[in-house]
């Protein structure tokens, strides 16, 4: 299975002003991807339904496997970086599931659990495990709350899930802001919505794929495969086919999540995506003493 194309962005404006006006004229627009029709009918489902109040949030962790990698051990360590953020959250009402072919080190905690893969398909298998994962969700505990697919490189501000418990968005949570960590110099740089001072920084969800926290009502049956469809999708496209399912998302108060870099067994350096990034962390490097301090507070050290 490989990623599904995006849609072109002309496309894009088109189908969501048809979506607000009147969606069953979306498909004049052109034929629709499978993520595009699954949102819609997430949009028509959830018409006069109000959300059940959100008790947890679910964090989805596809993990690469030993035969694609140099270091499984190095991998473990960024994993185990990874679950102590979640560990360290100040609300532990969340859950982990973990998707690979071999069961990783993880913590002795009931919240986090490994889903077996054994699909022998050639190539990189990314997506076909976070359609497993959605999969799996269906057979976990009926709990309204947030799912979040999330890279096992990646770090969790420690207050995140409390944010959303608290806040209750009834759409989900945006990673407008985050922050960038290039592992080989220590460099954090920042990324947000472009401003006047810096009118060429980057929004965090343009970055990385840790980035949307949709709000899941098992009552609804259209959720689940939505969300798979959607996360077939490179992170581009998650807040526009939000946006056609008729979901707000609302940006989290303060940089929600760290992005761990060029540590050696990063996806992106596989496909030749990482150097951009680490050109972004130095053009938007984070230098107040300040800041950084808070940085190493709210995030655990990688």
């Amino acid at each position: 299975m490989a990623q599904a194309p995006a849609t072109p962005k002309s496309r894009r404006a088109l189908r969501r002003l048809l979506a607000a006006l009147m969606p069953a004229l979306v498909p004049l627009a052109g034929p629709l991807a499978p993520s595009e029709a699954a949102a819609l009918a997430l949009r028509a489902a959830e018409r006069g339904h109000a959300p059940a109040p959100a008790q947890g949030v679910t964090f989805l962790i596809p993990l690469v496997g030993p035969h694609h990698v140099g270091d499984w051990q190095a991998v473990q360590d960024r994993l185990q970086g990874t679950l102590d953020s979640l560990l360290a959250q100040t609300d532990a009402r969340w859950r982990a599931v973990i998707c690979c072919q071999d069961r990783p080190a993880l913590p002795d905690d009931p919240r986090i659990t490994h889903l077996p893969y054994d699909d022998p398909t050639p190539g990189n298998d990314k997506w076909r495990k976070l359609a497993a994962l959605y999969d799996h969700m269906a057979t976990l505990p009926a709990v309204p709350g947030y799912v979040m697919s999330f890279d096992a490189d990646d770090l969790l501000h420690r207050a995140a899930v409390a944010e959303m418990l608290t806040g209750q968005a009834s759409g989900g949570y945006l990673v407008q802001a985050g922050y960038a960590l290039n592992h080989a110099n220590g460099h954090v740089g920042l990324a947000d919505a472009p401003s006047l001072v810096s009118p060429l920084r980057k929004p965090f969800w343009k970055l990385c794929g840790s980035c949307v926290a949709l709000r899941h009502d098992p009552a609804i049956a259209e959720t689940l495969p939505f969300l798979r469809a959607m996360t077939q999708h490179e992170h581009r496209m998650f807040p526009y086919l939000a946006k056609l399912a008729g979901r707000r998302l609302v940006p989290f108060a303060t940089p929600a999540v760290l992005y761990v870099l060029n540590h050696g067994e990063n996806f992106g350096a596989r496909r030749g995506r990482v150097s951009f990034k680490t050109r972004f962390v130095e053009r938007f490097r984070v230098t107040d003493a300040t800041a950084l301090g808070a940085i190493e507070t709210d995030f655990p050290k990688p």
